[in-house]
């Protein structure tokens, strides 16, 4: 394994669907990728503009999708944010997030930049090794 990466994650439009202040549907692969990501070493940070109420309803969320993040809107879990003595930005190596330049790749084309040693095939189903090419490019 490379480096570990400290990854702040947007939330509304990248792991779930925009419907602020409602909870969108998952995006595809966002857990699964995220869970990927953690087994490898990452710390996830849950970076996002919800706050109160909306922000705890979406931390419940992702821990029923089986996802604890390191840290919430803020770059370490004991950090004490003072907006007079300290930075909004986050101290990490990469933020994921719909706004990027380019908008939002997909959660395999993310994983597969991470970690481009396991190869384009990380987001395959079991059931799809069992086929063979032309059952994977048409359903069979």
């Amino acid at each position: 394994m490379g480096k570990s990466l400290v990854i702040a994650v947007d939330f509304d439009g990248t792991v779930v669907e925009h419907k602020y202040p409602a909870i969108g549907k998952e995006m595809p692969f966002a857990f699964a990728t995220l869970k990927k990501l953690q087994s490898k070493g990452h710390r996830l940070i849950m970076w996002t503009y919800r706050h109160g109420k909306t922000l705890d309803e979406a931390v419940e969320y992702c821990r029923q999708n089986g996802l604890e993040f390191y840290a919430i809107n803020r770059s370490f879990p004991e950090e004490k944010f003072d907006p007079e003595t300290a930075s909004r930005k986050l101290d990490c190596d990469m933020f994921i997030d719909d706004r990027n330049v380019g908008g939002f790749l997909g959660w395999g084309e993310i994983y597969n930049i991470i970690h481009p040693e396991d190869g384009a095939n990380m987001m395959e189903r079991p059931e799809d090794k069992k086929k063979g090419l032309l059952g994977k490019l048409f359903g069979g």
